[in-house]
């Protein structure tokens, strides 16, 4: 899995803070911007945090270009439908000896493994003989899931955070998870402050909502019948 963060407003954290002191400023939000010293930025972004005063992080947005994911991967993905995406079309792209991404828990079963590999094998000859009979968009009803696939994909800072809670979580699919955490990282390393307080329940709240089903990292919440 290969994922880069390709673009990002400039200077995101002056930003979410000026927008945040516009609602209570007569000033417009460009002499704020100009304005704000990096003590009164820290000021704000912290206090939003606190407050989870969200919407002044729907200003800023992050863009990442992402490989080496599977269909399985990127179906979970457009879930999160407050970002936009662009994906490899099966349709017009060839693939012909298509990757495509092994699961863990397959690669270390030897048995599973060499049957995965023997499927794959078996549905990268069918695709490659009825494509030459019936158009590749058609052809492709036999891609497998397992199938490589790249996006690139932009989320506002508010989005971003809700991925990170359900995503990042231990109860996330282990693709899914491993992308949130690799895009976590890198958007600490632009905006530290906005990101600092981004991730599961159990890491923000020192809590677990999945009821039994959490992996009891952290507490379960109280349930309103506990209440």
């Amino acid at each position: 899995m290969h994922v880069e963060l390709i673009s990002h407003t400039p200077e995101p954290e002056r930003l979410v803070a000026a927008a945040a002191r516009l609602c209570y400023s007569p000033h417009g939000a460009g002499r704020l911007l100009d304005a704000m010293e990096k003590d009164e930025v820290e000021r704000l972004l912290r206090l939003l945090i606190s407050m989870g005063h969200e919407s002044p992080l729907e200003h800023i947005t992050f863009t990442f270009a992402i490989e080496g994911v599977s269909r399985v991967l990127s179906h979970q993905l457009v879930r999160h439908r407050i970002a936009s995406y662009s994906q490899k079309s099966q349709r017009y792209v060839n693939e012909d000896n298509f990757t495509y991404i092994i699961p863990p828990s397959v690669a270390a079963v030897p048995e599973a493994l060499v049957r995965y590999q023997e499927c794959m094998r078996t549905l990268q000859k069918a695709y490659h003989e009825i494509q030459e009979l019936v158009p590749r968009e058609d052809a492709r009803y036999l891609l497998p899931n397992a199938c490589e696939t790249k996006l690139v994909c932009t989320f506002n800072a508010r989005s971003l955070f809700n991925f990170f809670r359900l995503r990042c979580c231990n109860r996330a699919q282990w693709e899914i998870r491993e992308l949130a955490l690799k895009m976590r990282e890198q958007v600490r390393r632009v905006a530290p402050l906005i990101f600092s307080h981004a991730g599961p329940d159990c890491e923000t709240e020192g809590v677990c909502h999945e009821g039994t089903m959490s992996c009891g990292r952290a507490p379960a919440a109280r349930t309103r019948e506990e209440s």
